[in-house]
């Protein structure tokens, strides 16, 4: 992948009606499932970004018949839970954490083996959250001390199991569902606390039978999958990077159409909502099994809080851009129980905390959360080049800091950005965001 640095000048403010790209969690199982159902699935508002892609690619060198995607619209022609076949080399899921976890259960259940590789960035994540109960189900799978790559031995009997999660995870509970399609028996999984649920609102679309108890989820293997028509929400992870945007640039106001609002992914308009900022709902209605609306954002004073724990989960994938808005707050924000951060496409933890005090900022990391001073509705960033270490949260967060910087803001390695959100800078640009790309 062609490496690249955003430039990024200081001030403005975001004004308009957008879309964002379509959600990465929904599209990737928008493709698995629909591979594994019988007959034609169509989807609509697919989002085109590296990572899915990687997922769709996987399915064809299996076998799936799916059609080149035009402007987020995708048809797959399923081949039922038994259908798939040997791919014949290593599947290369690039920098998707959420293919690799999710395929693995998925893969082992199958007659033929399978190897899953990644780019440098997904071979350091660890993947023995999913490797450990997957075993306990009966399944073989070999890894570089719990990293990739996975090597899955097929031709395994499965059986169900009741596991608790140690840590809340979307991806951990999701791979030990689709493995629990292929165990005799039942499969459950308890959270310890709420998780985005795309899984088993997809499973009930496409006609599979899931079973709930409290925090319990469970499915019993030897079922079908009926193909279905699905339309995929605008990601909420993208919007918010135009949500804090707005927030912070004086003079900001925005409307984000059709954006995902899946009660277990709202987490980062809590944050938000909490710290003052103004969000309204407009237009509420459905997708399908998701539910959805179009948020207007103003600009609006901000003031630091403590982030309740039982947040954390709900808003994992969006906190590099609310410490950006926790930069920018009244006061001091405290965020805790959140090491999962740690182990994403990079430290997000140390990679922003690093970032923000090369901008002028107090941010002290901590074990599994980090300390912002904020510097107030007068503060701004100091200009300065910080490193993204390649993670596209960080870059695009980074990116919207600029709307209330002094001097220039430039970002490092920017090309991976199109994994989650193709067209950022200018969609951004389009709305008020002063950014240039370039070769790095």
């Amino acid at each position: 992948m062609n490496e690249e640095r955003y430039r990024v000048r200081p001030g403005g403010r975001l004004r308009g009606r957008v879309r964002v790209p379509g959600d990465k969690s929904i599209s990737h199982r928008s493709i698995m499932l629909g591979a594994l159902a019988e007959g034609c699935s169509r989807v609509h508002g697919f989002l085109e970004g590296e990572d899915s892609l990687n997922t769709l690619r996987a399915f064809r060198a299996m076998g799936v018949d799916i059609g080149d995607p035009r402007d987020g619209e995708v048809e797959i022609q399923g081949v039922g839970l038994r259908g798939l076949r040997a791919a014949p080399g290593p599947l290369d899921l690039g920098n998707s954490g959420t293919s690799m976890r999710l395929l693995a259960g998925l893969l082992a259940g199958q007659p033929f083996d399978s190897v899953l590789i990644g780019d440098a960035s997904l071979s350091r994540r660890p993947m023995g959250r999913v490797i450990e109960p997957l075993t306990q189900m009966g399944a073989r799978i070999d890894s570089e001390d719990g990293r990739p790559p996975l090597r899955i031995h097929g031709g395994r009997r499965l059986h169900g199991i009741n596991y608790r999660l140690p840590i809340a995870s979307a991806q951990v509970k999701s791979c030990l569902l689709l493995a629990g399609l292929y165990a005799e028996g039942e499969t459950w999984v308890e959270e310890p606390a709420p998780t985005r649920d795309h899984t088993e609102r997809m499973l009930r679309a496409f006609g599979y039978p899931v079973l709930g108890e409290g925090r319990r989820v469970g499915v019993a293997g030897g079922g079908r999958l009926t193909a279905t028509e699905l339309t995929v929400p605008a990601d909420i992870s993208s919007a918010a990077f135009f949500l804090v945007g707005a927030s912070i640039a004086p003079g900001s106001e925005i409307v984000l159409e059709s954006v995902g609002v899946n009660p277990t992914r709202t987490g980062v308009l809590d944050i938000l909502r909490a710290m003052g900022a103004d969000i309204e709902w407009l237009d509420r209605r459905d997708f399908g099994a998701e539910p959805v609306a179009d948020l207007r954002v103003r600009a609006a004073p901000l003031r630091g809080i403590e982030i309740p724990e039982e947040w954390v989960p709900l808003a994992i994938d969006e906190f590099p851009v609310l410490f950006v808005a926790a930069a920018l707050a009244e006061g001091e924000t405290v965020l805790r129980g959140a090491a999962e951060l740690r182990v994403k496409e990079t430290d997000r933890i140390q990679v922003m905390a690093d970032g923000l005090r090369t901008l002028g900022v107090e941010a002290e990391p901590t074990a599994d959360g980090v300390r912002i001073q904020g510097m107030g509705p007068g503060g701004a960033f100091a200009g300065g080049r910080v490193d993204s270490h390649g993670d596209h949260r960080v870059a695009m967060a980074f990116a919207m800091a600029a709307l209330r910087a002094r001097a220039p803001i430039e970002i490092e390695h920017c090309a991976n950005v199109r994994t989650s959100f193709p067209g950022f800078a200018q969609l951004a640009a389009r709305t008020g965001l002063d950014i240039a790309v370039s070769p790095a």
